[in-house]
Order: C-alpha cells, then structure tokens, then sequence
C-alpha cells in the first residue's frame, strides 16, 4: 500500500520530531539523530554526510511545495524525520 507522502509529512511536522533546512539536517544526520532524510526535487547542495546515513527520501516537487506540504509558509529544501509522532512517513 501506498503512502500518501504529503499527509504523512504534514503529520510528523505536527505531532513528531521534524528539523527543517539544510544546516539542521546536516547536525542530526551527524548526530546519528536523523531516521529519514527528505529533500526536495530541486535542493541546492548534496547532503552527503559521511558516517551516518539514514534513508533518504527525494520529495517529488520543489522546495516550495516540500515547504507547503509541512504546513510551512516557507520553503524547505531539506528536512529530517528525528520522531515521526503519528505520521507513518518511515514505511514510504
């Protein structure tokens, strides 16, 4: 069966653990906090981090429909699952 990637999204944002950009996806991939990795079809840097490296996750749309799938009134290039709350985002 499959998710539906927008809901499941806007679902961890509210009720799980989410950090959004660039710069906070890289400190909880380094960290070894980061359970997925999703980044938008037009994100401006590779995310490669060397160590840890949870599922990635490639958002088929851009930063600005990533940004709006979260809820967010912003765009989002990148973001990272720490705790999905009620969202089942980690089976997509």
């Amino acid at each position: 069966m499959a998710i539906d990637i927008t809901r499941a999204l806007k679902t961890a944002a509210s009720t799980g653990d989410v950090r959004f950009g660039l710069s906070e996806t890289r400190k909880s991939i380094k960290k070894g906090e980061a359970r997925l990795v999703v980044v938008a079809n037009n994100c401006p840097e590779e995310l490669l981090v060397t160590g840890h490296s949870p599922k990635v996750l490639v958002f088929e749309g851009t930063n600005v429909e990533l940004g709006s799938a979260c809820g967010k009134p912003f765009a989002i290039a990148a973001l990272a699952i720490i705790n999905p709350g009620e969202s089942n985002i980690l089976s997509a």
